[in-house]
């Protein structure tokens, strides 16, 4: 039966998805939704997410949305290569490290990108460049450790591409993006340039964007 994932261009959640089909070489039905014409709320779609909301992935009549629940899923039913570590030990490293980045980094990493790519673009108000400069700082912080992890390894857990790399990954190479924008030439002063500031992620970011997956969103 075949896989079916459904999903919109520049979503880091559904790039997610992407990075682990391809790494796992499943062969999949690609389905890109036009989130300005409203697919994603199509009768179709509510039937399979009713939050109407992508990334999905369909594997014969099994139906899973949430990108963490799609990449846990794809690891127990396909398991080679693994994502989630080849050992207790290390799943629970890279799950830790997940979970430390969706609570710590995750929030002020998206709320700077909403704000530079979104759809209010352009200088920020005041009270508002207060509170992304306070962001960013938060995120600088997560960044070091992040640094730290990836001088000692190719990987942010362990000796091979997981489902760390997979969800970190989209995410930071969005904020890259925005931070390059020239309304945003303060706040990268603490990012950017990264061979300077970030040698190692910036090293990362060019391995895992010439891996399989990358370019489908």
């Amino acid at each position: 039966m075949a896989i079916h994932f459904y999903w919109s261009s520049g979503s880091p959640y559904c790039e997610r998805v992407a990075l682990a089909l391809e790494h796992k070489g499943l062969t999949y039905e690609s389905h890109l939704l036009k989130l300005d014409l409203w697919e994603h709320q199509s009768p179709q779609m509510l039937a399979l997410n009713f939050r109407g909301q992508v990334p999905v992935l369909r594997d014969g009549d099994y139906v899973v949305f949430e990108s963490l629940a799609i990449l846990y899923y794809l690891d127990r039913k396909y398991p080679d290569p693994p994502i989630f570590g080849r050992t207790p030990e290390e799943g629970g490293v890279i799950m830790r490290v997940i979970c430390e980045y969706q609570s710590h980094a995750e929030p002020p990493l998206r709320q700077i990108v909403h704000s530079l790519l979104g759809p209010a673009q352009g200088q920020p108000p005041r009270g508002v460049a207060e509170r992304l400069a306070e962001a960013m700082h938060r995120v600088a912080g997560e960044a070091r450790a992040l640094e730290q992890r990836l001088a000692r390894s190719d990987w942010v857990v362990g000796d091979s591409f997981s489902a760390a790399d997979m969800v970190i990954y989209p995410h930071v190479q969005l904020l890259v993006q925005a931070l390059r924008r020239p309304e945003a030439h303060e706040l990268a002063a603490r990012f950017l340039p990264m061979q300077i500031n970030y040698p190692a992620i910036g090293r990362w970011l060019d391995r895992v964007a010439a891996l399989p997956g990358h370019p489908r969103s």
